[in-house]
């Protein structure tokens, strides 16, 4: 915890840049972490504790100076506001955050190593995050890796957790990959799952659903002799 004059001393979001300005590798570093946060608008509408920051700066005070982020892929925060002061942040800023870190970061790895498995792993070790997520689906064999990997901080240390997905209980979430549709494009994404591993759905795909289930019914209907089109309520 820091002390008040140190905090005082320390600049505010409103003078630090959003981000680090380099850009992403491909579209997926960007589109991938998109989707979870949309899926988490969904799963927790109702909860305001929280933030999902997509390539957004993160600013603290465990590096060699506070005003250098690290910038993960994505992070996730418990126990803060989901606007902060009613506002979009611009960067998140641990000592505005009532000293809340990121649970969660997620990296993912592209055809530029980022020193996802050394240089930004020390970074959140030392920071505290307790889940560190590391997706790696096409140099997982150069960089002597899994494509999908989850690290836990346990003493101190870094544990690559074993199950997919895997579940977070300090978050009430779980983690892993599946194949989805968007924008009519079949490609392995991330999502979010439930304790007993059921992934929570898409907008899109909830409403594919319902429209199959609608054309199951009617099918049975039909079959039945019935014409769905021309039911009359009595």
């Amino acid at each position: 915890m820091l002390s008040s004059n140190l905090k005082n001393s320390l600049p505010t979001t409103d003078e630090l840049p959003c981000s680090d300005d380099i850009p992403v590798d491909n579209e997926d570093q960007n589109f991938l972490p998109n989707v979870l946060l949309f899926l988490l608008n969904s799963i927790w509408a109702n909860r305001m504790d929280w933030f999902f920051g997509v390539d957004m700066a993160v600013y603290h005070t465990t590096g060699v100076n506070p005003r250098v982020p690290v910038v993960p892929d994505a992070f996730l925060s418990l126990g803060v506001e989901r606007k902060k002061g009613g506002k979009s942040r611009k960067s998140y800023a641990v000592w505005e955050e009532n000293d809340v870190v990121p649970i969660l970061t997620l990296e993912m790895v592209s055809h530029t190593p980022g020193g996802e498995y050394d240089e930004k792993m020390a970074i959140y070790n030392k920071l505290g995050v307790l889940y560190y997520v590391i997706y790696n689906p096409e140099y997982w064999r150069r960089d002597q890796h899994q494509p999908f990997e989850v690290y836990k901080l346990v003493d101190g240390d870094y544990k690559l957790q074993i199950s997919e997905p895997y579940w977070m209980s300090e978050i009430g979430l779980g983690i892993g990959r599946c194949q989805g549709v968007f924008a009519g494009i079949q490609q392995e994404q991330l999502a979010w799952y439930s304790q007993q591993g059921d992934r929570y759905l898409t907008a899109d795909e909830v409403v594919q659903q319902e429209r199959l289930r609608a054309e199951q019914l009617a099918q049975y209907l039909r079959s039945l002799g019935i014409d769905p089109d021309n039911l009359s309520s009595k």
